[in-house]
């Protein structure tokens, strides 16, 4: 038996198969520390558990669930979207909430993409983008993002390229692996470019409350964006519920509504006290993300320190859940130096090639690890490498 052919560019995600290399070791007794992926290990709030534990509870909320999800939930979306943002969404029409964003990368490739088209993504960029681009039988193009250009697309080179054939393009800011936030005016580019090519685009934007020292942008706010943009959020990493799955899709109505009709053919809506409890964390207060960072940035100054031992340089000013560093000039890329650090100092980190040809260089670490076991990598490194 042949797997269908639209699998043929498609191979197994990098983190499921080195999860599996390490697990091989840790059943070895090496005791791996895997700072690769970026998993929130801190719990939601209390309320939020005890909103699922009390909705649980009750005999009638473990039905099926219709597909744009109880009109509690897309309130609370739309509300969290009013105050954090200062975008108004209608909460009936141009919400539409997802099992978690990652969903939403493939339901909006297979509703708007097919063969002829092309997709523009970033590199460095999200692998899901270029996976999804396959499986809707669409052309991946990349365009470039370097630390030259401040990992920012040069739109004026893209705009002397031949984009006839370009349907969609990908966009995420703060930016997923190199911590960048968007800058001042950058999106208002973006959507004037979107609009002069006929593009639609797609913001993935689930970072932009994790160490972001401005306030939280969304693309949509932007005059003129409702017409050229859609936007996808997540309470994974703002709300420690990644394996929650409690994602949103926001924008044209039109749009969603034809999104709506593929989705409805894969799954059968999200678990009702799940979207309860998700109301229940859409409305918590500042206090709940100023706390989170608060850990996030005792964090990163471990990460910074552990960088500083193996030679690395990197901004400080990078935004989200991870840090994007370059490696020194004697590893030829940083499979390199990752393959190094996990032999000798049994830490994992993940290589930016993973992200596309523009990350070669460089070497990512997650921030989803308690400052004790951050300690214990910063001393098995210093051991690792006599400092």
């Amino acid at each position: 038996m042949h797997v269908a052919s639209r699998l043929q560019h498609i191979q197994e995600y990098y983190f499921s198969q080195k999860l599996r290399e390490i697990e091989g070791l840790n059943k070895a007794g090496a005791q791996i520390i895997n700072l690769g992926i970026g998993s929130p290990d801190m719990p939601p709030h209390p309320n939020v558990i005890a909103a699922l534990t009390a909705a649980a509870q009750q005999p009638n909320t473990h039905a099926y669930q219709g597909y744009k999800g109880v009109p509690a939930l897309r309130q609370a979306m739309a509300g969290w979207y009013q105050r954090q943002y200062g975008v108004t969404l209608d909460a009936d029409t141009e919400i539409l909430p997802l099992l978690g964003s990652k969903e939403g990368i493939i339901h909006i490739s297979m509703t708007l993409l097919e063969a002829g088209d092309e997709v523009l993504l970033p590199n460095p960029g999200y692998p899901a983008y270029r996976a999804a681009a396959h499986l809707s039988g669409a052309t991946p193009l990349d365009y470039d993002l370097t630390e030259e250009n401040h990992w920012l697309p040069d739109l004026d080179a893209l705009a002397a390229r031949d984009l006839s054939r370009v349907k969609l393009m990908w966009v995420n800011y703060p930016h997923m692996p190199t911590g960048t936030p968007p800058p001042a005016g950058f999106f208002e580019r973006l959507v004037a470019f979107a609009a002069a090519h006929d593009i639609l685009l797609v913001h993935d934007n689930p970072y932009s409350f994790i160490l972001n020292t401005e306030p939280a942008q969304s693309l949509l706010a932007v005059p003129g964006a409702r017409a050229v943009a859609l936007e996808l959020n997540s309470l994974s990493k703002s709300h420690n519920m990644a394996g929650w799955r409690v994602g949103l899709l926001a924008g044209r109505a039109d749009v969603l509504q034809d999104v709506l009709r593929f989705k409805s053919n894969l799954d059968s809506g999200m678990f009702l006290p799940v979207q309860l409890a998700a109301v229940e964390a859409l409305n918590l207060d500042e206090s709940w993300y100023a706390e989170l960072n608060a850990h996030y940035r005792a964090r990163r100054e471990l990460v910074f320190e552990l960088l500083h031992l193996l030679g690395c340089t990197f901004t400080s000013d990078q935004v989200g859940l991870f840090v994007w560093a370059k490696v020194p000039p004697q590893y030829p890329d940083a499979y390199a130096l990752s393959d190094e650090v996990l032999r000798a100092a049994r830490v994992f980190l993940t290589p930016g090639g993973i992200f596309g040809s523009n990350g070669n260089g460089y070497i990512r670490l997650s921030l989803c690890q308690p400052v004790e076991v951050l300690h214990e990598a910063l001393r098995r490194v210093r051991a690792a490498t006599g400092q």
